[in-house]
C-alpha cells in the first residue's frame, strides 16, 4: 500500500507541526509514506469563492502528482471533500480523475483503511471534540444529529485509544464555528458570533484543549478565544494520536 502525503497549503504555512505529526504517526504504523515535492494547493479556496475555472490546472496538477498511489492522505476534512466531491466533475472532459476516490482525510484513513486498535503513548487531559461540517456530511467521519441513525464518532474512536484522555462533546455537537472558508470573511458578523457560540460551548464541557481533524475551524475558534483572553488549547486531533510516537 503506498500513501501520498498530501499537505494543505494553509497547513503548510500555518500549523506545519500538524503536517509532521500525521507524517510521524503514518510512519510509526509501518506505512510506505512519501510526500511528493512540488505539491500545490488542492484549488478548494478558488473553487469556494466561485472561480472554479482557476481552480482546473490546480485539480489536474494535483492529479499528476498522485494518481500513481494507492492512497491520498491528508490532514484536512476541508481539502479531502473538496477533491472527492469536486474533482471528477472540474476534471471530466480534460484528464482522467483517479485522485478523488483515493483522497482520504487521516482520521478516515485511520480508522476505516488500516483498522487501528491501538495507539501508544498517553494524553492525560480533557478534550472537547469539534466535528468539523465537511467531516460530517461529506466525509462521514460522524454522525449527523439531523439523522435519525446509531450514533458514531470515528475521531473520538482513535482519540480514546490514548491512555488517559477524557473525550467530550459540546451541546449542539456538530453545529458549525462559523469559520466556512470565504464565509468568515463575507459574513464576518456572523461568523463571529457563531464562533463566540461554538467556543461557549466547548468550554462549558470543562475541557483543556479543543480538538478537531480541520485545523481551519480551529484556527477561527483559537483567534477568538485569543481575543476574549479565554484560557483554553487547541491541537489538531492528528497531533493528539501522534503524542509519545
Amino acid at each position: 500500500m503506498k500513501i501520498g502525503l498530501f499537505i494543505p497549503c494553509y497547513v503548510d504555512a500555518v500549523y506545519p507541526e500538524v503536517g509532521v505529526a500525521t507524517y510521524k504517526l503514518l510512519k510509526s504504523l509501518g506505512l510506505d509514506v512519501e510526500y511528493p515535492l512540488g505539491q500545490t494547493c488542492c484549488g478548494q479556496p478558488m473553487g469556494n469563492a466561485g472561480f472554479e475555472k482557476m481552480a482546473v490546472p490546480l485539480a489536474e496538477k494535483f492529479e499528476e502528482k498522485f494518481k500513481d498511489f494507492d492512497y491520498v492522505v491528508a490532514p484536512s476534512v476541508s481539502c479531502t471533500a473538496f477533491i472527492r466531491v469536486n474533482y471528477p466533475r472540474l476534471l471530466k472532459g480534460k484528464t482522467k480523475c483517479e485522485t478523488a476516490e483515493k483522497a482520504m482525510d487521516v482520521i478516515e484513513f485511520l480508522h476505516d483503511v488500516v483498522k487501528v486498535k491501538s495507539l501508544p503513548g498517553a494524553f492525560p487531559h480533557k478534550v472537547s471534540l469539534h466535528n468539523s461540517c465537511h467531516g460530517v456530511r461529506e466525509l462521514g467521519l460522524s454522525s449527523p444529529t439531523e439523522h435519525n441513525e446509531k450514533r458514531f464518532n470515528k475521531i473520538r474512536d482513535l482519540l480514546e485509544m490514548k491512555q488517559g484522555i477524557e473525550v467530550v462533546e459540546p451541546e449542539r455537537a456538530d453545529e458549525c464555528c462559523g469559520f466556512g472558508g470565504m464565509f468568515s470573511v463575507e459574513e464576518l458578523d456572523v461568523s463571529e458570533q457563531m464562533g463566540k457560540d461554538k467556543l461557549k460551548r466547548h468550554m462549558d464541557t470543562g475541557a483543556e484543549f479543543i480538538t478537531g481533524p480541520d485545523c481551519s475551524c480551529l484556527m477561527h475558534m483559537a483567534g477568538i478565544a485569543k481575543k476574549q483572553g479565554k484560557d483554553i488549547q487547541f491541537k489538531h486531533a492528528v497531533e493528539i494520536l501522534a503524542a509519545g510516537i
